[in-house]
């Protein structure tokens, strides 16, 4: 059995990870992620009870009962990197003995459900929507480090004629949604897609305040150029590298969306907070 060291498994002294504050005794089989830390306790008033709340830094989980189960609900922050972040302690924390730091010889498989924003990069698809990501292709740097492998059965040339098409070089990968987790959530109204995941809120989205970006048609291109035969639906910040990482680690991950602007036709939504609590509140009732 793998022994992780106290760099590598940084154990804080009360027996809790690191970054998230909490200890292997307190994760439940079913966790929705969110983004933002304000987001916790929308979602959490919808449980039954709220039996537990830890904070640090962005990372809050409000822990609780729905319909006499366990359910959690934990803030990632914003970003791919933040991911990176809470996937490897929550996993650590379900499939490492945290006393003798040894990987447990059975693995416990955890049911992620992230619940966040989006914007659709499809004319078709309106503000106010919801989309289910079925799949997601990172444009951050995790792949560099981790290896990850396209999880999408996409064939090579496909991507490389893809990747050409939308002038894109750099290394990228792409991974799935969990099978049974959309098919729990498959009475949702919902659009089905793949999602883009960018390493950035501004440029990276083709986003232009005072500092212009290097590729002004860079998402005009994502939107025009077919991966065989699917579009690219969304652009977000996180889902790619939460499906990548559930794939590998043998987790079920879905990533719901909020389509809050429409970056074709350039809407916003009159009320996103409005949007994204429909989303909670319907999300939640679909929970098993």
């Amino acid at each position: 059995m793998t022994y992780f060291s106290p760099t590598d498994l940084i154990i804080n002294p009360d027996g809790s990870s690191y970054h998230l504050n909490l200890r292997p005794d307190q994760i439940p089989d079913t966790l929705i992620l969110v983004g933002d830390p304000e987001r916790v306790p929308t979602v959490s008033a919808f449980f039954d009870e709220v039996t537990e709340i830890v904070h640090k830094r962005e990372f809050v989980t409000h822990l609780g009962v729905l319909r006499g189960k366990k359910i959690g609900v934990l803030s990632s922050g914003i970003g791919a990197d933040n991911v990176e972040i809470v996937m490897n302690e929550l996993d650590a924390l379900v499939n490492i003995d945290f006393q003798t730091r040894l990987e447990k010889s059975e693995k416990r498989s955890l049911q992620l459900i992230r619940i966040g924003t989006s914007g659709s990069i499809q004319s078709h698809i309106p503000v106010d929507s919801i989309l289910i990501s079925t799949a997601a292709i990172g444009f951050d740097n995790l792949a560099q480090f981790y290896g990850f492998e396209s999880a999408m059965s996409i064939a090579e040339d496909v991507l490389a004629a893809w990747t050409s098409a939308i002038d894109y070089p750099l290394p990228l990968y792409a991974a799935k949604a969990s099978a049974s987790l959309c098919a729990q959530f498959a009475s949702l109204n919902a659009f089905n897609g793949v999602t883009l995941t960018a390493p950035g809120f501004y440029a990276p989205q083709g986003r232009t305040i005072r500092m212009h970006s290097i590729r002004p048609d860079f998402l005009e291109k994502v939107a025009a150029a077919k991966l065989g035969d699917q579009e690219i639906t969304n652009i977000e910040m996180e889902t790619a590298a939460y499906y990548a990482f559930g794939g590998a680690m043998g987790h079920e991950m879905i990533s719901l969306n909020a389509i809050l602007a429409n970056r074709i036709t350039n809407e916003f939504s009159k009320d996103p907070e409005g949007q994204i609590r429909s989303l909670i509140e319907k999300a939640i009732a679909l929970i098993a």
